[in-house]
């Protein structure tokens, strides 16, 4: 990966699957067009922003060394970033939640390499360097935040998704991508709407991803600080948005106390909030986060766990009491009287302890599944786990004996023992047989003739998460999205006009003074009659030089352009009030 993007300390402890999604930011292609969108909303932001934002903002916009001039080089602001722990990679717009995840736990801040077209310069539904750059990695300087995005990651990459939930991350991916190309037809996006609100139409009961991811939007991208009578802004979305900043200020947008509750209260990606949490400080957040950790099948484990395994029909993990972990696709659970007695995998899997996976019993071992019995013998109180060396001689659990063992439930295992394996507490963790019949009622679950029979040992599943338990178990290297983010090839007019912001921004950097900005302006006034941002760059140049004639033909310009497009004059109001006082930075 390494000729792809520039890595470090923090990123060199990423794991291969990760790195699979980052691609290199190409700094090159950010036109003159996008480096003027990023200058007005970073203007007008921190302008507005300075009133409204959580003090931890603007001192993280100088700690993570985010320009306002200039689209950031995310492989400069690593430089900056190390200092508070963190690093920044780029990527192609949407990634699984859960990777999306996993890169926070890692302490690694994934950022969107693409821009907002000029025509959505006030908020995309794709994300972007404005949200992901200047909205959630100014807010990680604070120590308290960062901690919780951390953990976050930490325990989001190992919630449980449903089957549905990345059929709907591909239709939301698919759709904010052709919002925002610039080529998509009115008929494409009605469509590419209509199929994202049928699949949330038909979720069924929401899954472990689907309700973190809840809790995410409601606080790292949309969140509140404060009290709902005087709340501050500290989540990304709002931070990059110069529309919802000042949206969310409005008593238009309801203030709630952020709670538990917030899991359980869906968003619309594509629309404005029209309420919003507000948490009283950082830490309140972790406090949740813990809480809602606690319904988690990582926590929790059970007959429910496995339930919610088998429906993401996903790679994921159980977790016995004695600490052996069984990886793969869960497909199948026995159970008695609320409790699962016996648990099935179909294709590769893997057995693990405690991360790590056991010797001789990697996917080639169990290229075909794993299924195992758990739970206690039946009459019998002690739980093999629980057994002393002496116990288990008495019950005939010992090498080369012929046993037949029956658990509570009715699962029978019957076969010649060949060996065991154990934890470092010296509890039993595993028992291969040869010759072995594995039956449930009528029901044959293993065969002499399929091979060896390793059973797993445990009286309980204390843990279910989605991933595997080693990652090197499996090969995760896997992800072609369907769709890729659209790049249309630019007409001979946009690429002029590009040509006219590359020459205003040359003068104004000092690369070029010899330009006639007046002959800038004469030649947008005739072949880009409604593009009111270069306007607004070439005023603030006059307004600077105090070059009255200059400013009073711009001026009439806009007015003109005010005219014709109504929509644009209150960006072009705010981009004159911007530039005609100072601005605030600290």
């Amino acid at each position: 990966m390494s000729d792809t993007f520039e890595s470090n300390a923090i990123l060199n402890k990423l794991p291969k699957h990760l790195k699979q999604f980052i691609k290199p930011q190409n700094y090159d292609d950010y036109s003159a067009i996008d480096q003027a969108v990023w200058r007005y909303v970073m203007r007008k932001n921190v302008d507005f922003l300075t009133t409204v934002a959580h003090k931890s903002y603007l001192e993280g916009l100088k700690q993570t060394g985010i320009s306002i001039d200039h689209i950031p080089n995310m492989y400069g602001m690593n430089r900056i970033l190390k200092e508070i722990g963190w690093a920044a990679v780029a990527v192609d717009g949407f990634i699984p939640p859960n990777a999306f995840m996993e890169f926070q736990a890692y302490n690694v801040l994934v950022i969107a390499s693409d821009i907002r077209q000029l025509e959505h310069i006030e908020y995309t539904p794709a994300p972007d360097i404005i949200h992901e750059g200047a909205g959630h990695a100014p807010i990680i300087a604070n120590p308290e935040y960062a901690e919780y995005l951390r953990r976050f990651g930490e325990i989001g990459c190992k919630a449980i998704s449903s089957a549905k939930d990345y059929e709907l991350y591909e239709a939301v991916r698919h759709l904010s991508i052709i919002k925002e190309a610039p080529n998509s037809t009115e008929e494409d996006i009605v469509q590419a709407e209509q199929k994202v609100e049928d699949l949330q139409q038909n979720m069924g009961a929401p899954s472990e991803m689907a309700l973190i991811r809840n809790l995410h939007w409601w606080t790292v991208e949309y969140g509140l600080i404060g009290t709902p009578e005087n709340p501050k802004i500290y989540g990304a979305g709002l931070l990059s948005s110069i529309g919802e900043s000042a949206w969310c200020m409005t008593d238009d947008v309801k203030k709630l106390p952020y709670t538990i509750d917030a899991a359980f209260k869906d968003f619309d990606i594509t629309k404005p909030q029209p309420q919003l949490y507000v948490t009283p400080d950082f830490a309140h957040l972790s406090l949740v986060l813990e809480e809602f950790a606690n319904t988690m099948a990582l926590r929790r484990g059970g007959l429910s766990g496995i339930k919610k395994l088998i429906d993401s029909k996903a790679l994921g993990t159980i977790e016995l009491s004695t600490g052996l972990q069984i990886s793969g696709v869960f497909t199948k659970v026995i159970e008695d009287n609320g409790k699962p007695i016996y648990v099935q995998t179909t294709g590769e899997s893997a057995l693990a302890y405690r991360e790590k996976e056991l010797v001789g019993h990697d996917i080639k071992n169990h290229s075909k599944g794993f299924g195992s019995p758990i739970g206690k013998l039946k009459g019998i109180n002690l739980a093999i786990e629980d057994m002393s060396p002496r116990d288990l001689a008495a019950y005939n659990i010992y090498e080369e004996k012929k046993v037949t063992l029956e658990f509570e439930g009715g699962i029978i295992v019957s076969g010649e023992i060949i060996t065991g394996k154990r934890n470092l507490q010296g509890k039993i963790i595993l028992i291969s047989f040869r010759d072995c019949t594995v039956t449930h009622g009528n029901t044959t679950l293993f065969k002499p003739e399929w091979g060896i029979y390793d059973m797993a040992i445990g009286k309980e599943v204390v843990s279910a998460f989605s991933g595997p338990a080693d990652l090197n178990s499996f090969n995760l290297i896997t992800h072609i999205p369907s769709t890729q983010t659209i790049h249309v090839k630019k007409s001979e007019r946009r690429l002029e006009l590009e040509g006219l912001y590359q020459q205003v921004r040359a003068y104004r950097e000092g690369i070029n003074r010899t330009i006639s900005r007046t002959k800038v302006l004469e030649q947008l006034m005739e072949r880009h009659p409604n593009d009111w941002l270069l306007p607004v760059e070439l005023y603030e140049l006059a307004f600077k030089g105090n070059e009255k004639n200059l400013m009073e033909r711009i001026l009439n310009h806009l007015k003109t352009i005010k005219q014709n497009k109504p929509e644009f004059g209150k960006l072009i109001d705010d981009g004159l009030e911007i530039i005609e006082k100072p601005l605030v930075t600290g």
